[in-house]
């Protein structure tokens, strides 16, 4: 067995017996591979976003939490290639990091054939990179909204000019070339659209904003037309 179909199978060999642990030792030997390889393939399940955690103990072992996980995913090889093309155009978006972790559960979530048919797929697909695609987001700005606090920026204007702002985010603007961020603007009192790379140093603080709404009035750009995202 090779470590990808491993990797699937340990996942699945958890989330058979959840919420009750197996242990390293359990799990070498079902799998024939040494203890080190089994905590080896843990942790980059670990890593890559699988709800793995450690029960000590001497009944203990690692388990699953079978809430926060999918079961197989009946996604056809196309289907589970096509997702993956549009998870990689995330690439300079605030999503970037996501768009890995997600991708890799997808493929963990598959049925093995499938997941199998899909890698033979996709090996096959080659993008281009695009000497102008969006500049990276970073990290901290990626984050800004799921972490819901006040950040301490450095920004520089099209003019060049350097200020140092409080902001609290609010949303984003996602261009063909680039990404904004909405924020309520402590410094001019009003809200603002920064420009992520323009961004020069960022600081999360420890203050939780109150929260602020914000309509789609506060989004009327007029040379062009925004669409609010959906999951559907």
């Amino acid at each position: 067995m090779n470590r990808t179909d491993r990797l699937y199978a340990l996942v699945e060999e958890l989330r058979a017996v959840a919420p009750r642990p197996r242990s390293a030792r359990w799990l070498a030997g079902r799998f024939e591979v040494s203890v080190r390889t089994v905590e080896r393939d843990i942790s980059a399940l670990q890593q890559s976003g699988v709800p793995i955690y450690a029960e000590p103990g001497r009944t203990g072992g690692y388990c699953l939490d079978k809430a926060r996980t999918l079961p197989p995913v009946n996604l056809t090889p196309g289907e589970a290639v096509a997702m993956a093309v549009a998870l990689r155009r995330l690439e300079g978006t605030p999503f970037r990091t996501n768009a890995g972790s997600a991708l890799r559960k997808l493929v963990a979530a598959m049925q093995q054939d499938d997941a199998a048919a899909a890698r033979d797929l996709a090996a096959r697909i080659h993008l281009l990179d695009d000497a102008g695609t969006t500049p990276s987001v970073p990290r901290v700005v990626a984050d800004a909204l799921s972490a819901r606090r006040v950040l301490r920026i450095g920004y520089g204007d099209r003019g060049g000019a350097a200020t140092t702002r409080e902001i609290e985010p609010l949303g984003y603007v996602g261009t063909p070339t680039h990404w904004y961020l909405v924020a309520w603007c402590r410094l001019r009192d009003a809200l603002r659209i920064f420009r992520t790379d323009r961004i020069t140093s960022v600081a999360v603080t420890a203050e939780v904003p109150e929260p602020r709404p914000l309509s789609r009035d506060d989004l009327d750009i007029p040379h062009g037309t925004v669409r609010r995202l959906t999951l559907s």
